[in-house]
């Protein structure tokens, strides 16, 4: 599996970071893991098991516990602490670095940062951007919109009609959020997240018209970054041999990373609009999500329910 990495300026950036002390531009400094760690347990002489590959963030508990200890004491175990050469050492609270911290920093080579926010908020923060950044991806060709709010990747043959789909829908006041190639990341065990690669976002093809820019054209209101994937549209040709699915009470799932995320199969043919076929079934979803299926009211309506194992 790739191995992703995520630029320490870009972290600092998010976060609110100034610099104290860098031994190079940030840009050229890499993040590997999503873990970040408070080396409490270290600085009190524990050395064992030890991750070099985590940020190290100095709260005010590790600030005032290092000041208590002697000088020696203390130089030993800073000292220490930067020798593994984590990617960066923050200190929290506004609190400002202590010397020895600016002296191990250089002599390193570890980027010394500082923040102005809380200890807890800044993990918080850190974590959330580390683990997007750093999330397992792989990149399926469709279309991704924001319909009502429920994020819907449309996949299907080329020339089926997604495009011209996720233009009507735009049209509708809806949001794109990528067009042919769509990047899907894993940030949870049960959470993907989508968005375009950065060279293409907001454009999207239209047989007969060429490349349009969205933003441009319909404004940044019918844009977005990115959306949690929350359903999967595949769309064929209507093939009349086929059965398709006629009540809904079948919950079919599309596999992304590990992730079964639920999915329809939706014939095209002449005559069907796609875009309001689209709408209801997000709106669908969203109330399958908050436990209601039509339905299954529709069966216990009629007292059909034992027939189906209701």
């Amino acid at each position: 599996m790739a191995e992703f990495s995520v630029t320490l300026d870009k972290l600092a950036e998010e976060s609110n970071l100034t610099i104290a002390y860098t031994p190079t531009d940030l840009k050229n400094i890499k993040v590997y893991t999503a873990e970040v760690y408070r080396p409490g347990i270290m600085l009190a002489g524990y050395y064992q098991y030890f991750d070099r590959t985590r940020i190290q963030i100095l709260g005010l508990t590790e600030i005032s516990y290092l000041q208590e200890l002697d000088d020696e004491m203390r130089r030993t175990h800073l000292e220490k602490l930067f020798s593994f050469v984590p990617p960066a050492v923050i200190v929290t609270r506004g609190i400002e670095p202590m010397p020895e911290m600016l002296e191990f920093a250089k002599k390193y080579g570890v980027a010394l940062l500082l923040s102005t926010e809380m200890t807890s908020p800044l993990l918080s923060s850190l974590i959330t951007t580390l683990n997007t950044e750093l999330a397992p991806r792989v990149t399926r060709h469709g279309v991704l919109v924001e319909v009502y709010g429920e994020g819907i990747l449309i996949t299907g043959d080329s020339g089926v009609g997604k495009s011209e789909t996720a233009i009507e829908l735009v049209k509708r006041g809806h949001r794109l959020i990528a067009d042919d190639a769509v990047e899907l990341r894993k940030v949870s065990s049960r959470k993907i997240m989508g968005a375009a690669p950065q060279n293409i976002r907001h454009f999207i093809e239209l047989r007969g018209i060429g490349i349009i820019n969205v933003a441009r054209l319909f404004g940044v209101g019918a844009v977005k970054n990115s959306v949690e994937v929350e359903m999967v549209v595949e769309l064929e040709p209507w093939d009349r041999t086929k059965n398709y699915d006629r009540t809904g009470l079948e919950t079919d799932t599309y596999d992304i990373l590990g992730v079964q995320v639920p999915s329809l199969l939706i014939p095209v043919m002449p005559g069907r609009n796609l875009a309001v076929i689209l709408e209801t079934a997000a709106m669908n979803n969203r109330q399958k999500e908050m436990g209601y299926n039509a339905a299954e009211e529709l069966l216990q309506s009629l007292g059909l329910q034992n027939d189906i194992g209701l």
